[in-house]
């Protein structure tokens, strides 16, 4: 039996990467899973790839800075398996970089929404839904940006930094309610767009593998497996949390 048997989940950011990841893993541990996405080509594919393993899935267009489209992907949830357990606020992404006096005000602006604002709009949706059904689960997906800064990447980190903060408020409003809201915090995963950064600065690759003690990059699927934990019934007494997974970059 699987961590997450008979649980309904939805997974944002699913058509590839790390939200891809979680979601195969949730599926694996026994969830029905509501892959969500703004790529529907990319999002089907993770759908497929759940279905020819055996699991349940269904794809919901999602495109998280959109409040319309957030409720809709909720709605496509209950209305598919009848309920919310579980949710992974997995997509994000970043506008720009470099020093902050040179950021537009609409690139800063952009980066908070796609990685903040989005993770409190799936949340303002995911809560409801599960207060319906007598509690849940929710990780939100942080980085290591969020720990210690990160030059020439500060919208990024502060928004991170929010998603951090925007978790632990929330785990106290809702942990008497049956809801426990937690964080992962991924330090470098080798993910496509890792992978494509890399072909162009090569060089960037030894150095952010030695941002490690285990001297390597992290894999999209040791962070489903923590959010995986954090999901199911053994991490009953946890909320309001934030795990790295990280290879332990945050203390070297």
């Amino acid at each position: 039996m699987g961590l997450l048997e008979n649980k309904v989940g939805v997974v944002t950011g699913a058509g590839q990467g790390i939200g891809r990841a979680i979601a195969l893993a949730f599926a694996a541990e026994g969830a029905r899973v509501v892959v969500a996405d703004f790529n529907r080509e990319a999002g089907e594919e993770t759908e497929n790839l759940i279905q020819q393993q055996g699991g349940e899935a269904c794809f919901a267009y999602g495109d998280v800075s959109d409040e319309a489209s957030v409720k809709a992907m909720i709605d496509t949830v209950i209305e598919r398996f009848g309920r919310l357990d579980i949710a992974c606020n997995s997509a994000a992404l970043s506008r720009g970089s470099g020093p902050i006096h040179e950021y537009s005000r609409e690139i800063f602006d952009q980066t908070l929404e796609m990685c903040l604002t989005n993770t409190w709009l799936c949340m303002k949706y995911e809560v409801p839904a599960m207060l319906a059904n007598g509690g849940g689960a929710i990780v939100n997906i942080s980085s290591n940006a969020s720990l210690r800064g990160q030059a020439f990447n500060t919208a990024y980190a502060a928004a991170k930094g929010g998603v951090n903060l925007l978790t632990k408020s929330s785990a106290a409003e809702y942990g008497g309610q049956g809801i426990r809201i937690n964080a992962v915090s991924p330090g470098v995963i080798r993910t496509p767009g890792l992978e494509a950064y890399f072909e162009e600065q090569p060089k960037v690759a030894e150095g952010l593998k030695r941002a490690a003690v285990m001297n390597r990059l992290g894999e999209p699927e040791e962070i489903a497996q923590a959010v995986v934990f954090l999901c199911s019934d053994r991490a009953s007494f946890i909320t309001g949390q934030l795990l790295s997974v990280d290879g332990g970059s945050a203390v070297k």
